[in-house]
Formats: C-alpha cells, structure tokens, sequence
C-alpha cells in the first residue's frame, strides 16, 4: 500500500508515493479524463492500485476537494465507517442518514478515495457503500480500490454512464516500464535485466520490486536492502494471513496445479471446504485468474505458482495422485499423465501414453516430462505399447538425444512378431519410420530415404500420422539435395493430409519446411510471412505450442537476420532461443548462432565467440551428437576468423571438418542448415585465396554457382556471387569486380540477401569503400525495398491504444493473445524510440502514420 504522510492545513492523510515509483500516464490519464463519477479498481494485493490512484490523487485539478481515507481492508461496521467518513471529510460525528444527507448536498466538486476497501465479505458494509453511490450528489467522485469487488448496484451505474472500472490487466508491467528503475546500468544490460525481472515476476507490481531487490543479475552482484524470501514474506503476510488454515492449504494445492476448476475443487477438497473452496478465494482476490483466456479453467498467477512450486511439499504425492484419478475419470489424458508423473506413479503414466498421440509430443511440457520418464523408468517403457516407445523416442529425437533413441527404437523388438499380419507390419512400418528419422537426423541420407519409402509402402491408410512423418522425412531429403521442385510437392502432399486431420503440429512443423523452400528461392520475406500467420494460429488461447513456437521463432530470426533487420532478428533469436532451453530442443543451437552473428556484425567478435562456446558447453552438457553442432560451428567460427584476417586458422578447420562431407561415407548436412556444405566449400575458397594457394578458385566458384542455379536455389547463388566478386577484386581486375559487385548488389536487392552483403564489406572493408568513390556503385547502394515503420498489425494495435483500449481489450478485439499485444507494443515503443502509449500515438500522429 502507498506510504501516508499527514497534512497540516487538511483533515486526514495523504498519500505519500514511494521514491522509486514510476509515473504511469497511460493509467493515469485514462482515469484523470473520464467523466464518471466513480472509479472502481479491484486486483489482488501487490498489483499498484493505491500508487496508481494516489498518482491520480496529486494530479486532480484545481478548486477540487480531496480526501483520501486508507481502510487497510479492515472489515468494519456501517457505524465505523460512517465515522471514518465523518472524520476524512472534516465533519462532526454523523449517523449514516446525517453523512448521507450530508454527501446529497454536496455542490463544490469533491473526490473521495476509499483505499483498500475491506477484504473479507461483508454485506453490512457493502450495502452502505450502495446506498452511499445511489444517494450522493454528481459533486462527489468517488474513486474505490480494493482486492474484491464489493456486491453493490455496478450493472445501474454502468448503464448510467457513472460508472469506470478499470483494467486490472492494464497493471502489470513491460519491461519497458522497469527500465526507468534500471538507468544505473548500461542500455543492453539494463534491457536484458529488465526482461530477467518482467519473466520473474510475471509484471506484479510487488514482484517487480521484491525481483529487482533480490533476485536480477545486477541485485545478485551488488548490495541491496533485499533478502531472499521477501516475497515469500510477503505472501505470508498478505494472503495466507487473511485465509483460513483450510483456505490456505486448498490455494497452495492449486498453485501446484496447471489448471483447475470448480467440479476439481470439489474431488480434491471435498472433506474439508470442497464446492465452496473456489468461491471464495475468487471473492478474496487470491491471485486466480482465468487459464489461457478460458472461462471453464482458472489457474494461480504463473509467478506465484512458479514460487510456490519451487517449495519442497511432503503431502505432494496425494494431492498429485488424486487429481490424476479425476483428470482420468474425465479422460483428460494430458493432464492425467502430468499428474501421474508428479505423483511418482511412473507405470500409471506409461499406461496413460497409449491415448496420446505424436502430435502431443510437442504440446505443453510433454517433451520434458517424456525425456524425464525415460530418465526415471526406462525399462519400464517396455512394458507398454508401441505408442509409448515411439512417442518417448520422438521427444529424445527432438532433443537430439540420439544414442538413447537408437537404444529406444531397439525395444520396438521386444513387440514382435504380432498375432496378425496386419498388426505386425503396423509395428514394423513405425520403426522404418523411427529409424529413418533417426538415420536422417544423424546424416545417413541414403538409408533413411529407403526406410522412409519402405514404411509408406506398409502403413495403413489411418495411420496418417505416420505417413505425415514419411512425408515430412522426404521434404527434408529433397532440400539437402537441392531438389526443391520435389521437395515442394511432397511438402503439398503432407500439408494437405495434416489439414485434413486438423492438425496443427504437424502443420506447424511442415509449414518451417515450407518456408526453407522459399528461403532457399530467394524470398525471405515470404518465408517469414507464412511463419507469422503459422505462429499466430498456433499462439491462441488454450493451446500451448511452446516447444514449436520455439522453433518458428528461431527460423523467423534467421530469416530477419538474412533480410537486415537485426533488431528483429535479435528479438526473435532471444525467445526461441528461452523457449527451445526451457523445452531441450537441439536447435537452440541457432539461437546462439545467431547471436554470435549478430555480435559479429557489430565487431564484437569476443561476444561472438563467447556466444559459440556457450553453445559448444549446451550440445556436450546434452549430450548431442558431434553430427548435430559440429560443422555448423565450426563455419561459422571459420566465416568470424576469415573476417579478422585468421585464414591460416579457418583453412586448417576447414579441411578437417570438410573430410565428414566427402567421399563414399560422407553425411548430409544438418537439415535446419541446407547451405551448410557449400558454404563451407566457398570459405575454404576465400581462405586458399587470403593464403595464396588457391587453384582456379573462379572456376570452382562459377561451377558452384552453376550448380545453385541449377536448383533455384537464389539465395545461396547470390552468397556465391559475391565471394565470386570478392575473388575477382582480390586478383585485380578492378573493372570486372565493379561491374559484378554492381550486379551483385541487384541480387541483394532482388533476394533480400542484405546478410551476405554485411559479411562481405567485414570480410572485405576496403573493397566496398572503393566500390562507392564512383556515383554508379553509389546508387544502388539502396539494397532493399523499404517497408514501412510499422507493420499492418502493429498500426491496428496502435491505433486501438489510441482510442483507449487496455491489452486485454484490444487482445480481445483482434483475437490475439494477451502476449501477443504486449509484444506488439513492446516493437511499436522500440521503433518509434518512445516509452509511453501516449507518447507512441503522439508521434505516429506526427510521422503522418495516423490521422
């Protein structure tokens, strides 16, 4: 709650905001200009209500009475309050029907705040503050704060126009309103803390405080009046203490909860509060809220049930095993298989896999919690079914786990032969599938194609998952191949029989093949665009796609990395690179690629390779294949030496890592990296070059280039046009190299290719200064069409924040997520360089961006 300090010249208290509170106009104003004459705000404890309105308290306009009563949500009388009343507004002691008669008659203009109204139910009360609202003057603004909403006449007020009851929503932070907290620190380190301490404490304003006291990188590292377990104090204090013993044992319970509802309450607490246990922690304002949007579930705050989860609980098991046996009593699976793992009922979890299909592997945490049971019970797997087997080895595919899906895909054995021939070639089709994605995961293109191929010709036409799974291991080989005719009309195939499954995993992962195709043909753009609308179908309310979002969001940073734009590209990396640690995906791998990258392109080549080391330490700690990261860095540590001048170093590593890619057991390049051989192919060019041991590098770059023409493979033929170029200039011939760099840029322009053009002008500084001394070369130095500041959706966003709409409405009109919004404006703050709603719209009305 906000300090108080009193005043001399004015009855009462006054609100006294704390030193590091932060103005926040886009709440204040909404409220300041309303002209409803009673403000209603209820949030949980902790949320900024009493800040926010006392912020609204010392900006009200001159000749208004103030008064401000704190209540500390005590549960008083109609009789005590009516005193307090009396007392805030200066008056001799008053019955109700005097103050009644009393606020009737006001005339000059007065603003009253109750602060903290009363926190327990109390009809007494709340029937006074009715007749309060129905019986005073339009004078008399009153402005209520409090954890629960009191039981009073709203929908009569809110029809007649009185009535503002703000967003509760709208009070959580961004890490752009923490930042003004951190202006010690430097700008990138101030921004990265700012979005340590927003995913910390989910923006609840007393967990953006107690984070930046105890738990942020810059905290951790210097003195704070901080200590850890403040928030745990906290909590204690503010909600346990006003709960029941029962009360609080029941919230506890459901903070170990994904999610809950009231017939589950009823399973779980039916011997103690049961059916009314939900009700009335909801009518406390206990920090529920709705999960996922939904209006069926409910869940605790995440950064509360996160704490509450890091806690070591005895009673655990029961509650666990309990809500198992009502989540499968209501055959929800999923949950049913969670609970089952949290309870330690390993064999009751194996079983519940036989109704999860592949498609459940990448939802939720399933990846992790399948990962951990063949952790904790792999033998016990073979005691399953084949369905268990294949999902445990396709979440340790995913991680790049392959060892022990090789192990895993062995015990397919342990089910053979079959009482019938049908179920046998069932089983024998999905191990061809299993080994052939395992095989092309670790390189053996050859084999894995006859596996794929074998296992279409056995499956059953309703094992469409499988077939998917073929197909999809088709698109992939076709790429690595350069085929990307074929490639494109397996990929048509598998798209069409997911859709018509509506499945939207399989979809999601076909269509990051999809964009690879038109990657590789030279529209980025394109490629980006469809991985947006693919995230905004996968990214709704009562879905979670994390594990798959992560890897969209990887792709679209290496998309927006290639196209020039690093800012979003550095946004992109950094949330798949979060999400794809948190779910132990393999290809974070680029995720620390890409920043290295981008670090590289700034000169700071230290980072770059920390950012390589750091990735090199994930793939050993995971225990991932050399096959999976090791050729990857290794081009890319080469592309940074090349660039300081180390030729010397890069050849040597060159050569050594090229060995894997040639001869008669030579493995395919990692599937996510199509252009990995040739680009190592053309570095080890440049470096003989740089080192004078060259042998006709123009005919071997030319025959390459021929070669990605051959395959419509523009983007690679523009990185090999350069190089080209690059070679030309280094021999001498000024008058070609200038003609080529010429057609070169048009390449760039025409393939959005701005990335191969950064890493030639680092490669080669000198040359491309040289390039621009003649008027010819500098006009083209325009290298890409300039789209507009903000995007389609940005500008919707913007626009509704200007009419006043909060995030949850504008959520809400768009049918975007919650986070989404918040993303939005997060990118419409960094783009037009502000830190206020207000001031965004202010300056997109200036740049001719609104009317």
């Amino acid at each position: 709650m906000t300090a108080m300090t009193p005043c001399p010249d004015r009855p009462g208290l006054l609100p006294r905001l704390s030193s590091t509170h932060v103005p926040r106009r886009s709440l204040s104003e909404p409220l300041l200009t309303s002209e409803a004459r009673v403000k209603l705000l209820c949030a949980p404890a902790g949320s900024g209500k009493s800040a926010l309105f006392a912020e609204c308290f010392l900006q009200a306009p001159p000749g208004c009475r103030l008064h401000w009563l704190p209540l500390w949500g005590a549960a008083l009388s109609a009789v005590q309050m009516c005193e307090h009343l009396a007392q805030t507004l200066g008056l001799p002691r008053l019955d109700e029907a005097g103050l009644l008669a009393h606020l009737a008659r006001l005339q000059t203009p007065t603003w009253l705040f109750l602060d903290d109204y009363c926190r327990v139910p109390n009809p007494e009360l709340d029937q006074l503050l009715d007749r309060l609202l129905n019986n005073s003057s339009p004078a008399l603004h009153l402005w209520l704060n409090g954890r629960r909403r009191p039981h009073c006449n709203w929908p009569r007020l809110l029809l007649d126009d009185e009535l503002h009851e703000f967003d509760a929503q709208a009070l959580f932070f961004t890490p752009d309103d923490v930042l003004p907290l951190l202006r010690h620190l430097p700008g990138p380190q101030a921004a990265r803390t700012a979005r340590e301490v927003i995913q910390r404490s989910g923006g609840w304003c007393a967990g953006v405080r107690i984070t930046l006291l105890e738990r942020c990188e810059w905290a951790r590292s210097h003195a704070t009046p901080g200590r850890p377990g403040t928030l745990l104090d906290y909590l204690e204090y503010e909600l346990f203490s006003t709960l029941t013993p029962d009360l609080a044992q029941a919230w506890r319970v459901l903070a170990r909860l994904p999610r809950f509802n009231a017939r589950l309450c009823e399973h779980l607490f039916g011997d103690t509060v049961g059916a009314e246990c939900l009700p009335l922690l909801l009518d406390l304002g206990c920090f529920i809220e709705p999960w996922e949007q939904t209006s069926d579930w409910l869940q605790i705050f995440p950064a509360l049930a996160r704490l509450v989860r890091e806690e070591p609980w005895s009673q655990g098991r029961s509650w666990h095993r309990r809500a198992c046996q009502w989540f499968a009593a209501e055959q929800d699976w999923q949950m049913a298989f969670e609970q089952a793992l949290l309870a330690g009922e390993f064999e009751t979890a194996v079983s519940f896999l036989q109704h999860l299909s592949f498609e459940h592997v990448l939802q939720r945490r399933n990846v992790v919690l399948l990962l951990g049971l063949h952790d904790q019970q792999g033998e016990a797997l073979t005691l399953g079914t084949p369905q268990s087997v294949g999902l445990v080895t396709a979440a340790l595919l995913f991680a790049g786990r392959f060892d022990q899906a090789s192990a895993c895909i062995e015990q397919l054995a342990r089910f053979m032969p079959q009482p019938s021939a049908c179920r046998q070639r069932q089983v024998l089709a999905r191990w061809q599938v299993l080994q052939g994605w395992l095989l092309h995961l670790s390189g053996d293109g050859e084999r894995a194609r006859e596996h794929f191929l074998q296992a279409q010709g056995s499956l059953d036409p309703d094992a469409w998952a499988q077939r998917v799974l073929c197909l999809g291991g088709l698109t992939q080989q076709a790429l690595l191949a350069g085929e990307l005719a074929s490639a494109q009309l397996i990929n048509r195939q598998a798209l069409c029989l997911a859709r018509a499954q509506g499945s939207l995993v399989f979809e999601g992962l076909l269509e990051l093949d999809h964009a690879q195709i038109l990657e590789q043909r030279g529209a980025p753009h394109r490629a980006d665009h469809l991985l947006a609308a693919v995230q905004a179908l996968l990214d709704k309310p009562g879905q979670d796609f994390s594990a798959l979002l992560g890897r969209i969001a990887l792709r679209r940073g290496r998309l927006a990395l290639r196209m020039g734009f690093e800012e979003r590209a550095a946004e992109q990396f950094q949330a798949g690179l979060e999400t794809g640690l948190h779910s132990q995906d393999k290809q974070v791998l680029y995720g620390f690629l890409g920043k290295a990258t981008l670090a590289a392109n700034q000169g700071d080549y230290g980072e770059a390779f920390m950012q390589l080391r750091d990735a090199e330490r994930i793939m050993q700690q995971r225990h991932i294949p050399d096959t999976v990261y090791r050729g990857v860095l290794l081009q890319t540590s080469c592309q940074f030496w090349l660039q300081q001048g180390r030729a010397q170093l890069a050849h040597e590593a060159l050569t050594r890592v090229l060995r894997h890619f040639r001869g008669p057991r030579a493995k395919h390049a990692p599937p996510a990296t199509l252009e990995l051989i040739a680009r190592l192919e053309y570095l080890l060019v440049l470096a003989e070059v740089y080192l004078q041991r060259a042998h006709d590098p123009q005919t071997r770059l030319r025959a390459m280039i021929a070669q990605a023409q051959d395959s419509e493979m523009h983007s690679l033929e523009t990185e090999l046009h350069l190089v080209l170029t690059e070679v030309v200039w280094l021999s001498g011939d000024r008058a070609q190299a200038r003609t080529m760099l010429q057609e070169g840029f048009e390449r760039v322009t025409c393939w959005r290719a701005e990335q191969a053009l950064c890493e030639l002008r680092l490669r080669q500084p000198e040359f491309l200064r040289w390039a621009q001394m003649t008027e010819q070369v500098e006009e083209t130095t325009v290298l890409a069409v300039e789209e507009p500041l903000l995007s389609h959706r940005e500008l919707e966003v913007l626009e509704l924040i200007a009419q006043g709409y909060s995030n949850q409405q504008i959520a809400e009109r768009l049918f975007i997520s919650l986070h989404t919004v918040k993303t939005h404006s997060r990118r419409i703050h960094s783009k037009l360089g502000v830190q206020r709603r207000t001031q965004a719209v202010a300056k997109a009305k200036v740049m001719g961006m609104m009317a």
